[in-house]
């Protein structure tokens, strides 16, 4: 007789599975705004550019847009800042003296 399955056992397993993957998922968009220099953007910049593309359903934009980041991955197009113009030290001050929070506010 076969054992029977603990699909609590794999419910966890397979709940944990996707919570690495959703972390793994925010991590590298958040490698990537660093990536190309958006970064540098205020948070309402950036979702108003994201939007519009999004919202954007022109195939020849949409295709120009996509070799552009081929290109950026390839490595052809890709530009960074000097090394003094580098913030590492960690959140950029926003326009208007904000600081963007640190915490886990809005990655659901």
């Amino acid at each position: 007789m076969r054992k029977p399955r603990d699909f609590d056992v794999e419910l966890k397993a397979l709940g944990d599975k996707a919570r690495n993957l959703k972390s793994r998922k925010v991590q590298q968009l958040g490698e990537l705004v660093i990536a190309t220099g958006a970064d540098t953007l205020s948070a309402d910049e950036l979702a108003g550019a994201l939007i519009v593309l999004a919202e954007t359903k022109e195939t020849g934009k949409r295709e120009a847009w996509a070799k552009r980041g081929v290109a950026f991955f390839q490595g052809r197009t890709r530009r960074t800042a000097p090394a003094a113009e580098r913030h590492t030290s960690g959140a950029r001050p926003q326009p208007g003296g904000t600081q963007p929070s640190t915490g886990s506010k809005g990655t659901t």
